[in-house]
């Protein structure tokens, strides 16, 4: 799917990959597109660097009454939805320690608003004949996050339901792409979310370099136009995959090693 004439929403658009994202199907012709964000300021800002074919709204997307109400008030203003980029997430270091409902609020937000979106724009989209759903995951959803439990754990399922909505759904016309980079230059490497310790994951996360979200984001586009399911801006995850795959117990020790060299043991 070309994004030209489309109507588009991007979650987690007030900054980093999802900024970048709004801003290119803006410039590849998107009829309109809504930048939603946790912070609406922020949203707003992306929007009016686009222009006048964009409005920003902050959305929770641990909401799901409010991505419903979201998806249901675009419709109405600008028509059906033709492009659901789910991209909205933070970091949060730890692991048992943590009590259960910082697990559970990761999970919200990393794979459940990925749920609540697809519930509120397939029906229409099937409706119209078709439709693109982006989703952003990360490499450690193929990978791991070696000092985030909880962030290896929803990015996982966040590429599980991905593969679960191609599987039952781009045969009728909907489109699926899940987004899976490594380091990228954006809030949550930097640790300005005032919630991670960006030290160990940008070690981990880093090695094959730091992205720009501009990057990330034509690297997402030409994978709609392309209907390819998995966007790598890193390549080489690739071949960490498959190194996973084909042997996980030694896949496990390397990462336990590689863990024992990032801590400086």
């Amino acid at each position: 799917m070309t994004p030209e004439d489309r109507i588009a929403v991007v979650t987690g658009a007030g900054s980093g990959i999802g900024r970048a994202l709004a801003i290119r199907l803006a410039e590849k012709g998107a009829r309109f597109v809504i930048c939603t964000d946790l912070n609406g300021a922020n949203a707003t800002e992306t929007a009016n660097m686009i222009g006048d074919k964009a409005s920003g709204h902050a959305l929770d997307v641990a909401d799901e009454a409010a991505i419903e109400s979201l998806v249901k008030e675009t419709e109405a203003t600008h028509g059906g939805i033709d492009i659901f980029v789910s991209n909205a997430g933070y970091g949060l270091g730890g692991g048992l320690d943590l009590p259960t409902s910082d697990w559970e609020k990761m999970m919200k937000v990393h794979a459940w608003s990925h749920l609540a979106a697809a519930r509120a724009v397939v029906p229409g989209m099937l409706q119209r004949g078709g439709g693109y759903i982006l989703n952003t995951a990360s490499a450690a959803g193929l990978l791991t996050q070696i000092d985030s439990g909880p962030y290896a754990v929803s990015k996982h399922a966040a590429v599980a339901f991905a593969e679960w909505l191609s599987i039952n759904y781009a045969d009728q016309g909907i489109g699926v792409s899940v987004l899976c980079p490594q380091a990228v230059n954006t809030n949550i490497l930097a640790g300005r979310d005032g919630e991670r310790d960006p030290n160990m994951e940008g070690r981990q996360a880093g090695g094959d370099g730091v992205l720009e979200p501009e990057q990330v984001a034509d690297d997402c586009i030409a994978a709609m136009e392309a209907e390819r399911f998995l966007v790598l801006p890193h390549p080489e995850v690739a071949t960490y995959f498959q190194r996973k795959a084909t042997d996980y117990d030694r896949w496990l020790g390397g990462m336990r090693r590689f863990r024992d060299r990032l801590r400086g043991k």
